[in-house]
């Protein structure tokens, strides 16, 4: 069997072979500017740490005061939704415990909505770019 596309990078687990990327944004609560510089590089490790355990790997992310971008490459066996659901929960659990500010501007971190949007291979590229020049706009 070929492979249509040899210059991407598949992934394999013990019965698939896969491609899933997915464009993801969410939001502050109220769509407050309350993630400050160094809120934002914590939260960049946070997603980094989670990778294995929640089953994706970061492909692009850019962080701003107010919302989170991230490429995401997600294994078929994890539903999105609960992946995002799931670094939503732990991100603002870190986050307020270590930035109490948080706690008193914010009633949760997080709002309760999400943006995912599925990336082929040939808009890949394209959103890697539109991801990494989010901070430029």
């Amino acid at each position: 069997m070929k492979l249509k596309s040899p210059d991407m990078k598949y992934h394999t687990s013990h019965s698939a072979v896969f491609s899933c990327h997915y464009h993801v944004v969410w939001c502050t609560k109220y769509r407050r500017q309350v993630l400050s510089v160094d809120m934002q590089t914590r939260l960049k490790d946070l997603l980094l740490e989670k990778q294995c355990e929640y089953g994706y790997e970061v492909q692009g992310c850019e962080i701003l005061s107010d919302h989170v971008h991230l490429l995401l490459s997600v294994t078929p066996s994890k539903p999105v939704s609960s992946v995002v659901g799931r670094l939503k929960g732990y991100t603002a659990h870190i986050l307020r415990s270590e930035y109490p500010e948080l706690k008193s501007r914010l009633p949760s971190l997080w709002t309760r909505s999400k943006f995912v949007a599925t990336a082929g291979e040939v808009t890949l590229g394209v959103l890697k770019r539109y991801v990494e020049n989010q901070k430029g706009v």
